[in-house]
């Protein structure tokens, strides 16, 4: 299952490069690539916008939306905690440097 989802995840990232790189900030983008009016005719190019902008929008939150659900579908490790920090546990403490308080009269 896991798998499958990074596949996913994946093929979302390389159709989002290609949606962007189908983008042209001045405006021509697609309609330029099918030869200029007469696919602004067919097409329009508000609506072209329209369409490549919500893929967009779609693609990056799908993105998201798999890549968290990696965290929940990912196997954990069943222990308590890792070997570094059962290592860390079994160290003896270090030896007390407390100074003892005493008073005027050098009693504690």
């Amino acid at each position: 299952m896991l798998t499958f989802i990074i596949g996913l995840i994946l093929f979302s990232c390389v159709l989002l490069v290609l949606v962007i790189l189908a983008q042209n900030a001045k405006g021509g983008g697609l309609t330029s690539q099918f030869g200029g009016s007469g696919a602004t005719n067919i097409i329009g190019v508000k609506k072209t916008g329209d369409l490549l902008e919500k893929l967009t929008w779609g693609f990056a939150i799908a993105i998201m939306v798999l890549s968290l659900s990696t965290n929940f579908i990912s196997p954990s490790t069943g222990g308590k905690g890792s070997d570094i920090l059962d290592k860390a546990g079994e160290q003896a403490a270090p030896p007390s440097t407390e100074i003892p308080v005493t008073d005027s009269a050098g009693t504690n």
